[in-house]
């Protein structure tokens, strides 16, 4: 294996240079991909640039110009739900948004989703599971999917023209590995909390006000305080897919980190410090009203709401974790430790990507993953990242890339979530050279995808998107 470049973990990282060097693309566009924001209000820097407030009880306010969970300070844990729609009615989803918009703001207040009746004919209203465990900084995100406005070509509720430009079919990008089960969705709800239990009690709730009952299994009576028989109720979504995710309880001036131990979120908009030097100019992260809230473009009904892509990555951690440490350094272009550039520095100095070592190669490869994912590396492209560590285990799992290991691993790896103005000039844009590129590729494989629109926030007796449907 003497004549392989690939021999060796450093000469890979040559080679891969080479080819990178000679490549015809213009630009390096890649994403962020395993980033994401700062765990909740701390002091730090790059945690503040999060926006948002809480309460002294934990409480995160579910009414506002823009829906929480986006520039909200992270929590802790998160559960992503993704739905598809079983009902032909438009009047049905109206009436399940306002059920959904009812029972978040409650649960949001630390209350059960719907009021406790104590009719013990009848099932109970909440499942209780989180009784007396207050909201715990809980937030629902909600998103509308490429599904509710056409799918396999016919217009299901008359919304076909009212699907956002910007609100595209994702591309299949080099060595995605997309699984059914683990894609797609016409519905979405991102439920953060600082409790993983509470996280999923919502998600929990959300998902049975929307599902088929259980008649047909000769479970009779009456929903808690409803007048409906069980039976008068096909369903109006089920769930498709899900994961649950979570960050470290990182001390409050740290960056939390990911699986790969590397710190993330420190160059998300907002933040103070500059991003990076380019071409002799120091360039900044961007603002919340640059990058993620739309404003102007589009339909009225996604002004001041955002895009969201999920992407469910697994890592394969066996692989990463005999890998010299310079290399990863490499790999990512910071230090593992200190999270400073390789240019030096502490972690909010920005990368030099302008800077050579004697001989005359760049220090941050041209290949690493931090230019690659630079705003200068792509038409001045930027996101939100906002991603969750997740761990589902063990699974049988081939890799794709020397030395192609194969056998029992661990199912884990980064539920990747990005928030933007615009996907095509955001995401999608900064994705699909790195897709090529990145060296980070050879220890993840995406598996999972979709994307959604996130409309504006919910004022009081609002439910959520009313804009979209109230001319239908």
């Amino acid at each position: 294996m003497g004549g392989c470049p690939f021999s060796s973990r450093r000469g890979f990282l040559g080679a891969a240079g080479s080819m990178l060097a000679a490549s015809t693309l213009a630009g390096r566009t890649a994403a962020q991909g395993t980033g994401k924001s700062p765990a909740a209000a701390n002091g730090n820097p790059a945690a503040s640039a999060i926006g948002g407030s809480s309460g002294s009880d934990g409480e995160v306010p579910f009414h506002g110009r823009h829906q929480a969970g986006i520039d909200t300070p992270q929590q802790t844990h998160a559960v992503f739900a993704s739905f598809d729609l079983v009902t032909d009615k438009i009047s049905d989803i109206v009436r399940m948004l306002r059920d959904w918009t009812d029972a978040a703001a409650r649960m949001t207040a630390g209350r059960t989703a719907e009021a406790l009746t104590g009719d013990a004919s009848a099932p109970p209203a909440d499942s209780g599971d989180v009784l007396g465990l207050g909201p715990r900084r809980l937030t629902l995100t909600f998103g509308f999917g490429p599904g509710l406005f056409e799918k396999d070509g016919k217009d299901r509720y008359g919304l076909r023209a009212k699907r956002p430009a910007a609100l595209v079919d994702l591309p299949r990008f080099n060595g995605d590995q997309l699984v059914a089960g683990h894609t797609g969705g016409d519905f979405c709800i991102q439920a953060c909390a600082d409790d993983s239990a509470v996280a999923f009690h919502a998600i929990r709730q959300l998902a049975r006000m929307a599902e088929p009952n259980d008649a047909a299994n000769g479970y009779g009576g009456k929903r808690a305080g409803a007048a409906v028989p069980y039976d008068a109720n096909p369903g109006i979504a089920v769930l498709r897919w899900m994961q649950s995710g979570f960050l470290p309880d990182s001390p409050p001036d740290e960056t939390p980190r990911n699986l790969l131990g590397f710190k993330d979120g420190t160059e998300n908009p907002g933040n103070p410090y500059p991003a990076e030097r380019a071409g002799g100019r120091l360039i900044g992260n961007g603002t919340f009203e640059d990058v993620v809230w739309v404003s102007g473009e589009g339909p009225d009904w996604m002004q001041g709401g955002s895009y969201l892509v999920v992407r469910r990555i697994r890592i394969a951690l066996q692989h990463w974790d005999n890998v010299e440490l310079d290399f990863q350094e490499q790999v990512i272009g910071r230090r593992k430790v200190s999270g400073a550039p390789l240019t030096g520095g502490n972690e909010f100095s920005p990368l030099d990507l302008d800077a050579t070592d004697k001989d005359g190669n760049p220090v941050i490869g041209d290949n690493a993953h931090v230019r690659l994912g630079a705003a200068s590396s792509n038409d001045g492209a930027r996101i939100l990242r906002r991603g969750y560590s997740y761990n589902d285990g063990l699974a049988m799992i081939a890799e794709r890339w020397p030395p192609w290991r194969q056998g029992l691993e661990y199912e884990a790896g980064l539920l990747f979530i990005a928030f933007q103005r615009d996907p095509r000039t955001g995401f999608i844009k900064i994705f699909n050279n790195m897709s090529k590129l990145d060296l980070l590729n050879q220890f993840t494989t995406h598996v999972g995808s979709g994307i959604f629109a996130c409309p504006r926030g919910v004022a009081k007796g609002e439910f959520i998107g009313q804009e979209l449907f109230e001319t239908v």
